[in-house]
């Protein structure tokens, strides 16, 4: 597969982000790449986000009711036509020469999927912090999602063989993506370039409320016995043995933070 062969496609999931979803298509448009398809999922949005979409002739979307974020992306996966696929949320935005970054990484025949650095955002575009991620290991993956799904590039191999989000998850539906990519025998390679803007602002699913707080850990737990040798009951008892685990993958976490100087990036 050379360079000239390869299509990229980046699909988006989209409801009510009117007012981002613009600065998103732009940061596909500048890349600099030629053979890309841009697929946008929206939900029925009820704001401007139709109006944007259209005034777009290059873009593949479809405005219909769904299921959510994970529906949607599942749709996007499926419609995709490239060799590799994106997965660029509606209120994040990529980073200039990304996608050559990404094709150039791709083409080694033993590397499945990459991931890169981010820096994060606010509403009005202002960078806050840079993020420097960590290499990720198949065992961390069922504690800790050490990759951010908008610098996340996959060979389309991965969807062929039936790997699609898990819908029965509503937080921690990447994290789930990502260790069933790792247990199947998948390589995937953190990339030290920085590929994307990460917005944060009010309205982000993932906001540490305390009813997401709880569903990320049930949610962990279930992924945990999914992946892993160990069963752990679905109760207090195994709740608390999953936090355990947790604990010590995040205690290694912080003696790698401290040992290699730039780990996280700028906080």
């Amino acid at each position: 597969m050379t360079n000239k062969m390869i299509k990229i496609s980046i699909v988006t999931p989209s409801f009510n982000q009117g007012k981002f979803i613009e600065d998103a298509i732009e940061s596909v448009l500048i890349q600099d790449y030629a053979n890309f398809e841009h697929i946008i999922i929206d939900g029925c949005s009820t704001d401007n986000t139709i109006e944007v979409l259209k005034k777009y002739p290059h873009l593949i979307w479809v405005s219909e009711k769904d299921e959510g974020q994970s529906d949607a992306l599942n749709k996007g996966f499926k419609k995709a036509t490239g060799n590799i696929i994106g997965w660029l949320n509606s209120d994040d935005m990529y980073l200039p020469n990304t996608f050559k970054n990404v094709v150039h990484e791709l083409t080694d025949m033993h590397v499945d999927a990459v991931y890169g650095n981010y820096k994060f955002i606010d509403s009005n575009g202002k960078i806050t912090r840079e993020l420097v991620t960590q290499n990720s290991k198949k065992w961390m993956s069922v504690f800790y999602c050490f990759i951010p799904s908008t610098t996340f590039f996959f060979k389309r191999k991965i969807i062929d063989q039936g790997i699609f989000i898990d819908k029965s998850f509503h937080i921690a539906m990447d994290k789930e993506f990502f260790s069933h990519i790792y247990n199947l025998g998948f390589k995937i390679k953190k990339v030290n370039s920085f590929f994307a803007h990460f917005r944060w602002h009010d309205n982000n699913k993932s906001i540490d409320t305390n009813e997401v707080k709880e569903t990320r850990l049930l949610e962990g737990l279930e992924i945990f016995n999914r992946y892993t040798s160990f069963k752990l009951p679905k109760n207090k008892f195994g709740l608390s043995v999953y936090i355990f685990f947790m604990n010590i993958c995040g205690v290694y976490r912080t003696i790698s933070r401290f040992l290699k100087i730039g780990l996280y990036g700028k906080q």
